[in-house]
């Protein structure tokens, strides 16, 4: 059992947070948690970068333009869960693995390729040119995507509430989003 002042604190928190899981707010909650914890991601992996060699700078662009990429995902993901649960409606084990898997077919593959034709727009490369790199980057953001988000997702439709699904996966995303990060500016 939690003391008094734990129960009272999260009464006072549930208090403040609700409203930004409702109506129009639901929609910004979604997008500025992408942002930031997009932009978040790309911090850690750029401090990794910079504890492996020292004298690298870091570059506050990339994380803003990481920060810009992942507020396109809250509204994309938002609609995408309404979708996806009108089209799947219910809990049972075998509803969510639908939503397990056509969100793996569809969803993962789309989000890759706006994640970086979306980079490279805003690091000023062409549709071509993030298409090239997108396709050439796909299998090894595939394979890895395919270990994180089937059972992340699986979570996500068994066990949460709706207005709870894009900050989830955004919280998931830290690490995802590092691991991206790490993807689109790696050499070679």
């Amino acid at each position: 059992m939690l003391p008094r002042v734990g129960k009272r604190f999260l009464v006072q928190m549930q208090h403040i947070l609700k409203p930004l899981f409702q109506g129009r707010n639901q929609l910004l909650t979604n997008t500025l948690s992408g942002g930031i914890l997009m932009g978040l991601g790309d911090i850690l992996q750029q401090s990794w970068k910079n504890f492996q060699n020292p004298d690298r700078v870091r570059d506050w662009r990339m994380t803003g333009r990481m920060f810009t990429v992942g507020c396109s995902f809250g509204p994309l993901l938002t609609y995408w869960y309404i979708w996806l649960d009108g089209v799947f409606v219910g809990k049972a084990l075998k509803t969510v693995g639908k939503k397990v898997l056509v969100d793996q077919v569809v969803a993962s593959p789309f989000m890759g390729l706006w994640y970086f034709v979306g980079m490279g727009l805003l690091e000023g490369h062409t549709l071509s040119e993030g298409w090239k790199e997108f396709t050439n980057k796909f299998w090894d953001l595939y394979k890895a995507d395919c270990c994180v988000w089937p059972p992340a997702q699986m979570i996500n439709f068994y066990f949460l509430p709706p207005k709870f699904r894009v900050v989830y996966i955004n919280v998931i995303t830290v690490g995802w989003d590092t691991y991206l990060s790490f993807l689109k500016h790696r050499d070679g």
